[in-house]
């Protein structure tokens, strides 16, 4: 039982990350950083999560939503910043988890952060999909054929079933040849996408703030229903676990470590700062998207439950449906950088993985001339690409938030571990009052997949299940330390 908890000392972390031709070349300044961040941060989460937690679960309560989720990232965040400065290598919690609680604390989280990247990637590229078809409806009048951009389990209201999500296998493709030419030029590429996505987010809440009519946030936080989760405090709670989902990405920033050209300053500079950003924009944001239109209207079945961002624009905003073409803009960029992020975070959890021994060699092979894991990304591309081209995008989403929430409890509870076990350790940034942090931090991300609900917690389970028997039957007898 002790070889489950055997643990890599942070000497043999530190000497693997710079062994042979399998090194990461380190590329990546503060400012990219940051950037990386945000470009996971702000995407399908403000766009779609803010309407859908308002109308089903918090009303114009969501800015508390968002006030709790961003407490409990926060949190975890520091933790992060903490192990990223002080261990900088490709694999965020995984590798932490290793150094701290053992190998098999670490395949569970490696194992978990498949919900997150890859599973996250596949729901926002269906998302794409779906406003890719607004794109073209509103800018060229055409759309893909209803077969051709949905899954088989699908059928219209016109009794026409799906094929393929031919647009989201697409985005997929793309995105994952742009993280093979390399990570500059992906941060570059992402970078773009972020000045233009955040313009337009911000232009929505400079020309929406006058449209706010005081009588839609009146309760702020509407009565319960007298069911768990469904309005009230509950629902407030409920609808932080689901706008969660919108904070996803900041800890990808750490997945980059082992490419980041000065990590004990960057890390810190690129989790803290695309967080502390993205949560003030988040409040403002869905205080406009609540004050212009009533949240009833985002219910499911209700006429802004789908592209509620436009939706809300076209119907309260006279004269602006020239915004909501861009907002579309803004959404097929918000997501495209989303899903890039979250590729490379899942590329680089492998690689780690990979070169402990838990998963094959093949995801840790390092491109001769672009110096990244070329073929890992190819293998992913497929494995989400099957995701995203032949299953819908529902559920998917509560999967990748619990499965992400789970991950942050382990980090947080990793500090207080790590702070035991090797207090003179060297740690260019310290997480600030432990152990009340990381102890707050852990419980506030409980908190949040309690409100999932149980249906959310089974289906985590059967996941880690499967990954149990994947270690027990592979990862344990070819782990690296088990053949020390």
């Amino acid at each position: 039982m002790s070889t489950l908890f055997r643990k890599k000392s942070l000497t043999a972390l530190l000497t693997d990350a710079h062994s042979g031709d399998k090194s990461l070349k380190r590329t990546l300044g503060s400012m990219a950083l940051i950037g990386l961040g945000i470009g996971a941060i702000i995407g399908a989460g403000i766009f779609v999560r803010t309407a859908a937690a308002a109308g089903a679960h918090a009303g114009p309560g969501v800015i508390f939503s968002f006030v709790i989720a961003g407490i409990g990232c926060a949190l975890a965040g520091l933790c992060y910043a903490e192990f990223s400065s002080m261990i900088p290598i490709a694999g965020s919690a995984y590798t932490y988890s290793y150094a701290t609680m053992g190998e098999f604390v670490a395949w569970i989280i490696g194992w978990d952060l498949v919900l997150e990247y890859a599973l996250g990637a596949a729901t926002v590229s269906i998302a794409w999909s779906e406003y890719f078809n607004n794109f073209l409806s509103s800018y060229f009048g055409t759309q893909v054929p209803y077969q051709w951009c949905h899954s088989p389990f699908q059928t219209s209201v016109d009794g026409v079933s799906g094929i393929m999500n031919v647009p989201a296998l697409f985005i997929l493709l793309v995105l994952s040849a742009v993280l093979i030419r390399g990570t500059s030029e992906s941060a570059t590429v992402n970078n773009i996408i972020v000045i233009v996505k955040v313009a337009i987010v911000l232009m929505f809440i400079a020309l929406g703030w006058s449209f706010i009519n005081p009588i839609n946030h009146v309760p702020m936080v509407p009565s319960n229903t007298g069911t768990f989760g469904e309005f009230g405090w509950s629902g407030v709670l409920r609808g932080a676990g689901i706008v969660f989902f919108a904070y996803i990405g900041f800890d990808a920033v750490s997945t980059a470590a082992q490419e980041a050209k000065d990590p004990q300053r960057g890390m810190p500079i690129g989790i803290l700062g695309s967080l502390v950003f993205c949560t003030l924009i988040y409040i403002i944001f869905s205080y406009v998207l609540t004050g212009v239109a009533n949240y009833k209207d985002f219910a499911p079945g209700g006429a802004g439950h789908e592209a509620s961002v436009s939706w809300a624009i076209q119907k309260y905003m006279p004269g602006y449906s020239w915004l909501a073409n861009l907002i579309t803009v803004a959404i097929l960029a918000g997501f495209s950088s989303v899903i890039l992020v979250m590729l490379l975070g899942q590329s680089r959890v492998f690689y780690s993985m990979s070169k402990d021994g838990l998963l094959p060699g093949i995801f840790s092979e390092i491109h001769p001339k672009y110096h990244t894991p070329w073929k890992s990304n190819m293998i992913l591309f497929l494995f989400v690409g099957v995701f995203g081209s032949f299953l819908p995008g529902d559920v998917v989403g509560d999967m990748t938030s619990i499965g992400t929430l789970f991950a942050f409890v382990l980090v947080c509870i990793g500090v207080i571990v790590m702070r035991k076990n090797d207090p003179d350790a060297v740690r260019p940034f310290k997480t600030p009052w432990v152990p009340v942090v990381p102890i707050l931090g852990a419980l506030v991300c409980l908190a949040m997949i309690f409100g999932l609900g149980m249906a959310n917690w089974t289906r985590l389970i059967i996941w880690l299940a499967i990954g149990f028997v994947i270690y027990f039957g592979y990862s344990r007898n070819h782990s690296k330390l088990h053949k020390a």
